[in-house]
């Protein structure tokens, strides 16, 4: 059967998006593949189709319980029964009733760290694979050396002459990140398909302020003036929590979205977020992955993002459906320095690695380390996956080497804050790409009318709140439309 058919027959669609059909037709005579595809582009095809010609289950690795959930659903909605998500949602008989009667399952969504579970690894051994998907694969970059250890580990899971395919799925990756992809995968020669990371209708402003307070009343003044949906980024719980309570106060449908909130809450934030009911959302990085929402009209940075590649796919969730949307950068001086210690915070230190050999001379469990507050969770991670792999002198020289990499990461960053020339040039090339052509209104450096771009707030849709309110609202809207 035609591949075309097949697209017809369980997904309704007569023909393919660029790159889709040159990815499955690679992964269907069992080939390797690494495909970057922007967001909104169809990634989840790519694997979705193949599990219907495979007489076989589909593996997908996945970074968050929210973007699984929501694959998982989708593909419910769309007919597909066989499928689950192992996650720590479960219950244990929900898990221990799934481990059962695994091999009945077509798509099987799992995170790294349940994967590497021995139960479920075992189980899974059990299972005809046809294929296993990475998807988010800059995450084994991004976050495995410094964040999720067990990111690096997947390859070692899947070897052998007669192990399935794998596709790595991203929508950003720069050259050095495809290389840790292919290596830690173990991947065999893979194809690959690269789509320029451009997207033309998200057009790029950038702001900067004398003071903080400055930049939220700017926030404040922008939101009121101006159409959403838009997703606010901030890289503090507080700043979060502040913004979005400023927001509801002059009437704006918002919420706060970060780590610190139960995950039932977050759950119901992004539903009524998708489906309208919220506005803006105010959010550290926290938020986003899977959130498959189209009409995000902007995305505002109210931090500095600690890396172009995070910018850039954060940027990414505006304009799904195509059409203009802005992302604003904001900045004042001394951001860069506020990224480059929340970059490196998390980090374990010499003080920690001589801590650890401490722990082990003495024939003590290093954990110890996390139990007696000595060391954060995330940073005992990072240090007990290095510390059994490397020799202690390789481990200090490579921590040093990340903390180094880290601020480098926030100076490229600042080339945006400062580039004369256009930003969009900036980020394209960063990825090792070419900008073909400049659109219309393309960045602040060449030229850009917001109103051009984004339609102004139409004053019926403002919650009603008192007088003062409604008198502050007209006279901003009317302030900015003398100007």
């Amino acid at each position: 059967m035609e591949l075309e058919d097949i697209l017809y027959r369980h997904f309704g669609y007569h023909s393919f998006r660029p790159g889709q059909k040159e990815v499955i037709e690679q992964i269907v005579v069992g080939r390797d593949v690494i495909a970057l595809l922007p967001t909104g582009m169809g990634k989840s095809l790519c694997y979705q189709l193949p599990g219907y010609v495979f007489n076989g289950t589909v593996l997908i690795v996945s970074p968050l319980l929210s973007l699984m959930q929501d694959q998982v659903t989708q593909m419910k909605q769309f007919g597909e029964k066989r499928v689950v998500a192992l996650n720590s949602f479960l219950t244990f008989q929900q898990k221990q009733y799934a481990l059962n009667y695994l091999h009945q399952y077509r798509f099987i969504f799992i995170s790294p760290e349940m994967l590497l579970q021995k139960q479920v690894y075992e189980r899974l051994n059990e299972v005809n694979l046809s294929l296993v998907v990475v998807d988010e694969a800059h995450c084994i970059s991004q976050w495995g050396f410094d964040f999720r250890p067990d990111y690096l580990r997947i390859g070692e899971l899947f070897h052998g002459v007669n192990r399935p395919p794998i596709l790595a799925l991203s929508a950003t990756a720069t050259n050095k990140v495809l290389g840790d992809i292919q290596n830690y995968l173990k991947m065999d020669e893979p194809f690959h398909y690269i789509h320029s990371v451009d997207r033309k209708n998200i057009h790029l402003s950038r702001r900067q302020f004398q003071r903080q307070e400055d930049k939220v009343d700017w926030i404040i003044e922008h939101v009121l003036e101006t159409e959403g949906p838009g997703i606010i980024y901030t890289q503090s719980r507080t700043k979060a929590e502040n913004i979005s309570n400023r927001l509801i106060q002059v009437g704006v449908q918002a919420a706060s979205y970060h780590a610190g909130k139960e995950s039932v809450d977050r759950q119901f934030i992004q539903q009524q977020f998708i489906e309208g009911s919220i506005q803006w959302i105010v959010a550290t990085n926290a938020f986003g992955m899977g959130v498959h929402k189209s009409d995000v009209r902007q995305v505002i940075h109210h931090s500095l993002p600690s890396n172009i590649a995070n910018y850039m796919q954060e940027i990414g969730r505006a304009g799904r459906d195509g059409k203009d949307s802005l992302a604003i950068l904001l900045y004042e001086d001394g951001d860069e320095n506020f990224a480059k210690m929340l970059a490196t915070d998390d980090l374990p230190t010499d003080h920690h690695i001589a801590l650890y050999e401490n722990y082990r001379f003495k024939n003590e469990n290093p954990f110890i380390m996390f139990q007696n507050g000595e060391i954060s969770e995330t940073a005992f991670r990072v240090l007990d996956y290095w510390m059994n792999e490397q020799p202690t002198d390789e481990v200090q020289r490579l921590l040093h080497k990340m903390r180094i990499e880290k601020m480098q990461a926030v100076d490229e960053m600042m080339e945006i804050v400062q580039t004369k020339d256009c930003m969009r040039n900036v980020l394209v090339h960063y990825f090792g790409q070419q900008l073909t052509e400049r659109p219309n209104n393309c960045c602040e450096c060449c030229g850009i009318i917001v109103k051009e771009i984004i339609e102004p707030r139409k004053l019926h849709e403002i919650s009603t709140k008192p007088d003062s309110w409604k008198d502050r609202i007209q006279s901003i809207l009317i302030g900015r439309k003398n100007k």
